[in-house]
């Protein structure tokens, strides 16, 4: 009997909705049931999770420009360990590419010690656009994840060996994916931050409470006071459609995702 836990990162939902797909079906296998840590918020990531020989932890997070998210990086570095538990790394991207995020996310766990099993990359809606990867992951995208997690938990009950670096595609130290415009040229919207229509802001701090770094103002929506990642989940959770991204570079290259990404990618699952 291994304890199945599901650990993700999902500012936007989608990245929960793969890894509950994948633990509760590993958990299913395995004849005990899933728990859940959800560490999109601050406050969570401010403690240290173990586990151990007995633990099977699968591990989400999205791709942001084709790495593992920066501003996450100390947290899974310094707050999961694994003493020899086993672990299923799994990236979700906006369908452009995963790169080189799997390769990270896979080296983060193995150094943190835990036995890396199985690993996956997943097709999820892109959080700058509706247009890309519209709707995904779909009950078509969740039943392949939970299979993959079922040939996971099986390859446990075989003592089948860990993955190996070279199975892994990507570089874990690899460059950053440049974000292009229209016209093919680099843009940086680094400084960027949402802008709000005050009249239809109604102050009711939904935005504050879906932020993942906890930069939105309560008090005022409009007031950033710290690091925006661009995930979208307060552009995406305001009930009354307030907040948007204005910057020039971000909606050039939002187009120009819409415009070269439209091909539907597949999943990328290591077994």
């Amino acid at each position: 009997m291994r304890r199945v836990t599901g650990m993700y990162f999902s500012p936007c939902g989608n990245v929960e909705k793969v890894v509950r797909a994948m633990a509760g079906a590993a958990a299913a296998r395995l004849g005990s049931e899933p728990v859940f840590v959800d560490f999109t918020r601050p406050s969570a990531r401010k403690r240290e999770y173990t586990y151990g020989p007995e633990d099977l932890v699968f591990v989400g997070v999205p791709v942001y420009a084709g790495r593992v998210p920066n501003k996450l990086a100390p947290f899974l570095a310094a707050g999961i360990r694994g003493a020899g538990a086993a672990a299923v790394p799994v990236v979700c991207f906006g369908n452009r590419s995963f790169d080189n995020a799997l390769a990270e996310l896979y080296a983060l766990l193995r150094g943190n010690g835990f036995a890396v099993h199985a690993a996956a990359a997943v097709v999820c809606e892109h959080a700058f656009t509706p247009a890309l990867a519209t709707g995904r992951p779909t009950p078509e995208d969740l039943a392949q994840a939970a299979a993959f997690a079922v040939r996971a938990a099986e390859k446990l009950l075989e003592n089948a060996p860990a993955l190996a670096p070279e199975d892994i595609p990507g570089d874990p130290a690899g460059a950053y994916y440049q974000p292009l415009g229209l016209d093919g040229a680099p843009v940086n919207f680094l400084r960027a931050t949402p802008t709000v229509d005050y009249a239809l802001c109604n102050h009711c701090g939904s935005c504050a409470a879906a932020c993942p770094m906890g930069s939105i103002d309560r008090d005022d929506p409009g007031k950033t006071t710290g690091v925006c990642i661009k995930c979208q989940a307060c552009v995406q959770k305001c009930r009354r459609g307030a907040r948007s991204f204005t910057d020039g570079g971000f909606l050039s290259h939002r187009a120009m995702l819409e415009r070269d990404y439209r091909r539907p990618a597949g999943p990328k699952f290591i077994v």
